[in-house]
């Protein structure tokens, strides 16, 4: 751990408020809150001792059983209070004497047996302590605890029911225990079935070489947990050459066996660790426990934290890291109980600034040479850990908080505009007001599955809500304001882009970018035309039409309710807001009508390293009637006005061939499992390629031929004249400031990139269509020049802040 952190000792541990610099100290003064929230700078250097276990044999259970220790009960603690705390409670109740609190004179010794053994379950362990915790002395008949040597009041009208003996809430020492040893149950339990999952998919893909064009992994996306259904949200690497084409070639077909029994398989892991948790949660201190708080709920072991912060964050950030809400949903029974945890937690002063604590994840481990030990004895292994500060709990709560209001956004289906409210007259409101409970009956009930799905959404907003309004109570409203001004957000309000100045380091200008960039990447917008007025002033009373080529079929579905649909879209909704790509190589950005989710723009940024780097494609996307048993509606709008075939899966007409749309032969989509973000992906890395001749099935085996580089250089300038220049000249709905922000924050960039590429022109005339003998006209010069030249001062006018169109 950092020496400032060192310094405070058991102040340090409990809150992690101290977490700042000398210099910051007065800065603290003002807001005693601020050191935590830029924890995840957080470093801590960790010495852990590997050593043989003990075992012991446990007359009561008939059992051999395995004795945690010291090293493992210590495992990730970094020197300072923690490490104290922990190591006094594990010396304390290994051994010495428990003296009788009566005086006189009856004492017993402990052993590592009593308090530190491992059993296979959390409960036969509990059952362990509870005969082994209440004690009588033989002399003069006092009942004590065997953890904390205080007397035990038997004569107690508690009641019990609900927390089973109490004797096992009777003190700090007994909660530090049975916390420490059951997450360390958790832990490995949730560590094997983890590894378990990993070796069978390790050996599926060795036994299963089919290739897979259609999932990918890319460090833009977030990780999830390990099932397979999370590689279908994953993306491509961008700006790299697809081997293999499209999916134009090859009869592969999805391989959909297996997965009712890999379902049943989570669902009893799920249940394993839900039951394991549900049995440790009991033991967590609550002041609202039902029968009333124990004596360890109001006097927290200072290990507790400890415990938590160590153990469970394992489990709960890898669970709250799973970007699938289908996937989460599925699993509620436990996802169900790891909201029940965050709750718990977020009630009691003692833990709850846990909530904002960076989660330490380790980034190395280096092996120590075993110490010298006694003849006879095993050597003593330590390995030298470092732990580094990521997101805390309530931050990654935030990413499926989002997931889950746009899920439910989905789910209400389609929605039409609010007709013009007039002032009612009193025997309407009367009326009204009568007439609610009906209008309640006739509101068609959703089918179960949706159900479902809204229910544990509601849950995910009701658990965000309720741990705020805990922090709000024990730590304060500084410090949750703070907290939120640090969550990821999707913003209801139009984002302020003349807010993000422009860097002065490449590093400084990638890291702003990005920034940047994750804010904007999904919106909600108003999408459609403005009604006209008629020569009288009145307004045309009928459906909404859109700036969308699909305006048409959006209409005419304009009052639908399809069930399936409606969930198929919440589920790809909740997906698309937090796992679409972004990188200063290429990103995507969404659009989003705030009233028609089925009504959607996408504008993705051409890949670094291809002739469409840094262009902005627009294309139009509707999830129609048949979604997602059948494939969303593409259109490609960044045509030229129908004179552009920018590659041969993307047609002047506006045509997108690729499998999954079931516009080219190859894998297909899948109903139920395909998405729209493999849609987008795909379009990004495997049409936007590196080499955009191989795209053509006569030409796959011709790379890097004059050929190729010649249908290159003819992207590259209907690229420069439409997909940079033209758009940001006029740039469409709804993306002017996405288009002018991405174009201000990387010009320095692109003006260097179009002098490459006015070297690289083989100056032939731009021929619209490569398939046709069609040309731009440009006499002797093929204009490349000119445009270039022009997009050039347009992006130094962007620097500058003096933007301006010449129309």
């Amino acid at each position: 751990m950092d020496d400032d952190d060192d310094d405070d000792g058991a102040d340090d541990y409990v809150d992690y408020d101290s977490d700042y610099d000398e210099k910051a100290k007065t800065v603290v003064e003002a807001d005693p809150y601020a050191g935590i929230f830029f924890s995840k700078d957080r470093r801590e250097e960790v010495i852990e001792v590997e050593e043989e276990p003990e075992t012991a044999f446990i007359p009561d259970t008939n059992e051999q059983v395995k004795i945690m220790t010291q090293g493992q009960w210590m495992k990730g603690c970094p020197e300072g209070g923690e490490q104290g705390f922990l190591f006094g409670l594990y010396n304390e109740l290994s051994g010495g004497d428990c003296i009788c609190p009566q005086s006189c004179g009856y004492r017993i010794q402990r052993s590592k047996s009593n308090f530190f053994a491992i059993f296979p379950d959390f409960l036969l362990y509990t059952r362990h302590l509870r005969r082994v915790v209440k004690r009588t002395c033989p002399s003069c008949k006092a009942d004590f605890c065997f953890a904390c040597g205080e007397p035990i009041n038997t004569g107690s009208n508690r009641d019990t029911s609900s927390s089973g003996d109490d004797n096992l809430f009777h003190c700090s020492n007994l909660q530090g225990v049975i916390l420490g040893i059951g997450l360390a149950m958790l832990e490995s339990t949730f560590s094997e079935q983890r590894q378990q999952s990993s070796e069978e998919s390790s050996q599926k893909s060795k036994t299963n070489k089919r290739r897979k064009t259609d999932l990918h992994s890319s460090s833009s996306t977030p990780k999830g947990d390990d099932d397979e259904d999370d590689s279908y949200y994953m993306s491509l690497p961008v700006g790299k050459k697809s081997k293999g084409g499209v999916g134009y070639a090859g009869d592969v077909k999805e391989d959909t066996s297996g997965q009712l029994e890999a379902q049943a398989t989570q669902r009893l892991k799920d249940e394993k660790i839900g039951t394991i948790l549900s049995q440790i949660r009991e033991y967590l201190p609550s002041l609202r426990r039902e029968g009333g708080a124990r004596t360890s709920d109001y006097m927290v072991h200072p290990t507790a934290l400890a415990h938590l912060r160590r153990r469970f964050n394992y489990l709960c950030t890898t669970l709250l890291r799973n970007d699938s809400l289908s996937d989460m949903s599925d699993r509620s029974v436990l996802y169900f109980e790891l909201f029940e945890w965050l709750e718990t937690i977020s009630n009691h002063e003692a833990l709850a600034s846990m909530m904002a604590m960076p989660i330490m994840v380790v980034s190395s481990v280096k092996s120590v040479a075993p110490k010298k030990v006694a003849k006879g004895k095993a050597p003593i292994r330590e390995r030298t850990i470092i732990y580094e500060g990521s997101a805390g709990p309530r931050e990654l709560l935030e990413a499926i908080v989002i997931q889950a209001q746009a899920a439910i956004k989905g789910l209400e289906g389609i929605k039409t505009p609010d007709p013009e409210v007039l002032e009612m007259t009193e025997e309407q409101k009367r009326m009204t007001s009568s007439a609610k409970g009906k209008e309640r009956e006739l509101t068609p009930s959703l089918s179960d599955e949706n159900q479902r799905l809204l229910l544990f959404c509601q849950r995910i907003l009701a658990t965000a809500s309720a741990i705020d309004r805990s922090l709000r109570e024990t730590k304060g409203d500084a410090f949750v304001d703070r907290l939120h001004a640090a969550l990821p957000k999707i913003s209801s309000e139009p984002f302020d882009h003349s807010s993000i100045t422009l860097a002065t380091t490449d590093e400084a200008r990638k890291k702003a970018y990005v920034d940047w960039a994750t804010q904007v990447r999904f919106e909600y917008c108003d999408l459609t035309v403005p009604k006209e007025e008629d020569k009288k002033g009145a307004v045309e009373e009928s459906l909404p039409h859109y700036k969308f080529y699909y305006n048409s079929e959006a209409r005419m579905l304009a009052t639908s309710d399809i069930p399936k649909r409606s969930l198929a879209i919440a589920k790809e909704l909740a997906v698309l807001t937090t796992n679409l790509p972004v990188a200063w190589d290429s990103s995507v950005f969404l659009r989003v009508d705030e009233n028609r989710v089925d009504i959607i723009k996408a504008l993705i940024i051409g890949p670094e390293g291809t002739p469409y780097q840094d262009g902005c494609f627009l294309f139009d996307i509707f999830l129609g009637p048949n979604y997602n048993q059948a494939p969303p509606s593409v259109k490609y709008m960044t045509t030229n006005g129908g004179k552009y075939r920018f590659n041969p899966n993307l047609y002047a007409d506006g045509k997108v061939c690729l499998s999954l749309l079931g516009t080219w032969s190859g894998p297909g989509w899948v109903s139920g499992k395909s998405t729209l973000l493999q849609v987008l992906i795909s379009i990004q890395s495997m049409i936007l390629c590196e080499e955009p001749y191989l795209n053509e099935p006569g030409w796959a085996n011709d790379g890097g031929t004059p050929q190729s580089r010649q249908y290159s250089s003819n992207v590259r300038r209907m690229v420069v004249k439409t997909a940079m220049l033209g758009n940001l000249k006029n740039p469409p709905e709804p993306f002017g400031d996405v288009i002018r922000t991405h174009y201000r924050l990387k010009s320095q960039a692109i003006i260097t990139q179009l002098d490459k590429w006015l070297i690289l022109d083989d100056g032939k005339a731009t021929i619209g269509d490569s398939f046709s003998t069609r040309q731009d006209s440009g006499g002797s010069s093929n204009g490349f020049k000119k445009d270039v030249e022009e997009m050039q001062q347009l992006l130094r006018q962007l620097q500058d802040d003096v933007f301006k169109v010449d129309k």
